[in-house]
Formats: C-alpha cells, structure tokens, sequence
C-alpha cells in the first residue's frame, strides 16, 4: 500500500499543480510551500529566510565564510544569531527530518527537496517526475514573472540547481528513471497526469494487483 507520493519537476512543467490535483484527489497532504513553512518551524526561523535557499545549494566560498564565521565567533564567545548560520545545507538537513517525519505519518504528497531520494528505501512511497515540452514550459513561466526576466535562461538556471541539490546531498542523478515508479510529461494535461498518478497510487494498494509487486515505469514524450 502506497501511503506517500513524492513528485519531483522540471521547472515550469506544471508539476506543482499536479501535486495539488493529486493531493486534493486522495484528501492527502500537500507539502510543498507549506514543507517551507514546516522547515521554519522546526528551525524556529522565519520562512522568507528557508524560502531564499530552498532547494539551492551553498557556493564553496559561502562554505569557507560561514566555517571562518562560527570559529571566530566560538573564540570570542560572542553570540550570533540563528539566521546568520542557517543556510541552504542547514535547509537541506531541516528539509529532510521533515520529509521523513512526513513519511512516517503517511498520506502526503511531497514536492521536490530531494524526497524520492531521502525515502528511497521505504515501500510505501511512490515517486514520480514531471517534465514538459520545451515550449510549454517557457510559455507557462513567461505568465508568471516579470518581462524584464530572460525566461528561457530562468528555467534552465532553476533545473540545474534542482539536479545539483540532488546530486550534492545525495549522490543522485536528478532525472535517473531508477529514481521514479512513473516519468511522465505534462503535455498529456495536468488533469489526465493527475489522474493517472492518483490511480496508481489506488491499485498499488491491492495485494490482488500487479502493482504490488512490479515496478512500473511510463514516460509519455
């Protein structure tokens, strides 16, 4: 039985919305936005501070200052405030306790953060990618921010971040099928992608049913 769907996307593909549509299908949790705002709980620091390095990964340079920062704060005794040291790793690490504790409760859908790869090992979730036709995608983002933004190099600069926070925290090629039950595209419609998602989490649950024990991967291109 599936109790958890982990739904990772390319940028623009619409999967935040296929997320919502499933959610809302199963009467599941969503966890995108609000997984922000569970972080910013758990780290007790505001949200716009998680939201600035959601899903990005620190700079080596970054890493060397902040390492620098907290010696020399240690050696003179002087306390600083949580914000200054909260950065995309801490992020990742708030991210994934969330993720698991998400897990353990079952009945949620988890957007992105590396979900499919923190709950790997547990036979309860179900994982699936999202990706789009080109052109979809640009047009879709061009509604969404402001003119003055190149849009195309926009998206291609968020999918990259997206792989190397997959890569840097867990080792993982962001696209590997071996990652994913189903890799389908949001040009067959959010609803019908929706829809098709939500069924096979359903007959997952049948002990009757193919499902149970076969692993069953589709990509529509």
């Amino acid at each position: 039985m599936f109790r958890v769907l982990t739904l990772a996307r390319e940028y623009g593909s619409g999967g935040s919305l296929i997320a919502k549509t499933v959610a809302e299908e199963l009467r599941w949790k969503l966890l995108d936005q609000e997984l922000v705002r569970d972080v910013a709980r758990s780290a007790h620091i505001d949200p716009e501070t998680v939201a600035k390095y959601d899903e990005h990964v620190d700079s080596w340079w970054h890493c060397f200052n902040r390492d620098g920062l907290r010696a020399v704060s240690l050696t003179a005794g002087v306390a600083l405030e949580n914000a200054q040291f909260f950065d995309a790793g801490t992020t990742a690490a708030f991210a994934q306790r969330v993720i698991s504790e998400a897990a353990a409760a079952g009945n949620c859908v988890i957007v992105g953060r590396g979900a499919e790869c923190v709950l790997r090992a547990r036979e309860d979730v179900f994982s699936v990618f999202i990706h789009g036709p080109w052109e979809e995608r640009v047009s879709r983002i061009r509604n969404r921010v402001n003119s003055s933004q190149e849009v195309e190099e926009l998206i291609r600069s968020t999918d990259q971040e997206r792989a190397r926070y997959i890569r840097t925290h867990y080792g993982c090629d962001w696209k590997d099928p071996n990652l994913y039950h189903m890799m389908i595209s949001s040009q067959i419609g959010s609803e019908t992608a929706a829809w098709m998602i939500a069924n096979a989490i359903e007959r997952g649950g049948r002990h009757d049913d193919a499902w149970h024990s076969v692993r069953v991967r589709y990509s529509f291109l």
